[in-house]
């Protein structure tokens, strides 16, 4: 990271205009990197603004600095005139323009220097600096290590390590996943030195649910079905049973780990209708121990990610996306013996 930070370091020695922008549907690490490196940059004078492709989950609106945040969807010329007039572009939380919608297309006819920071695999080259780490925790955990490599970690405040720990905390697992190791609970108990409240987080994103939120994982939980020969699981979530049940965006977010608690099982899906289109499925992986569900879901649908947590799609029924599910499971242990 160093020799990119050096770089950095150059571009930022002259006054900047800057936008910072994160991907479709943007989770925790996404906004919590997007609102570390907001408050961060803030701090030493720059003129930055944070654009999101479309509106984030309620249950993050109390991050601090979330009320500065431009969605594009709701304010599009506004925006299109901010990415316009920018000369410095930080993409966070992905590696390939496609997955921040239409910012992606007002970025391209337009020359920036981008800076990727991002932590999934197989990156896109359109970026001047690429921070690209696969092994990283999260993105807030790159930004942590970028703001001390670019001033040291004392320029750290309780509202930026607020909105840093909120990312590690949501990418994973709360703490869970592979990516975590001895590095990644340094930099925690950094974040607990500046005053953060973990436990006040943790509750803000896991115990303020929505009614609806409940009933849909009712709903999912009836449908969980057990693929024992492979030790999987998946449920899956119809339009109707959204509608019914009042669904807001983020009522279906972490839905998915339920169906990896049980004992024994490796490998778990849930498979959403999309409400706004007419035979797209959106689908979650996630897995535990040696199962690659990125490598799952990039071969058979169409996605990626990582290890433990990945996403796909599927254009049909859900009755046509279990049944490839399930034949999927049989091809992919019989070629990789899992």
């Amino acid at each position: 990271m160093t020799g990119n930070i050096e770089k950095l370091k150059n571009l930022l020695s002259i006054d900047k205009k800057i936008v910072i922008t994160t991907h479709i549907n943007p989770d925790g690490d996404a906004i919590g990197s997007s609102l570390a490196l907001f408050h961060f940059l803030k701090k030493l004078g720059y003129k930055v603004n944070i654009i999101t492709p479309n509106q984030h989950p309620s249950f993050l609106d109390w991050v601090p600095g979330c009320n500065e945040i431009i969605v594009f969807d709701k304010n599009k010329e506004h925006s299109s005139n901010l990415i316009s007039e920018s000369n410095l572009l930080f993409t966070l939380d992905f590696n390939d323009l496609s997955r921040c919608g239409e910012i992606g297309d007002y970025v391209k006819t337009k020359i920036h220097d981008i800076i990727m920071i991002d932590h999934h695999q197989s990156p896109s080259n359109y970026s001047k600096i690429m921070f690209s780490y696969p092994d990283a925790s999260s993105t807030c955990e790159l930004v942590y290590n970028l703001i001390k490599g670019l001033k040291n970690d004392s320029i750290i405040d309780k509202e930026i390590a607020t909105c840093i720990y909120l990312g590690m905390m949501t990418d994973t697992g709360c703490f869970q996943y592979n990516s975590v190791n001895s590095e990644t609970h340094k930099i925690v108990s950094s974040l607990l030195n500046k005053g953060i409240d973990h436990n006040s987080i943790y509750n803000k994103i896991y115990n303020s649910n929505n009614i609806s939120k409940l009933r849909i994982l009712g709903c999912a939980l009836n449908s969980l079905t057990i693929v024992k020969d492979y030790k999987a699981t998946y449920m899956y979530l119809s339009k109707k049973q959204l509608r019914e049940n009042g669904y807001k965006k983020g009522d279906s977010e972490g839905l998915v780990n339920y169906g990896l608690s049980l004992k024994e099982i490796n490998f778990t899906a849930i498979f959403i209708e999309d409400e706004d289109s007419e035979d797209l499925i959106k689908i979650s992986f996630r897995s535990k121990n040696d199962f690659p569900c990125n490598l799952f879901a990039s071969e058979f649908f169409d996605g990626g990610g990582h290890k433990n947590a990945a996403g796909g799609k599927f254009s049909g029924k859900l009755d046509e996306a279990t049944s490839k599910f399930k034949d999927s499971l049989k091809k992919f242990n019989s070629k990789n013996k899992l």
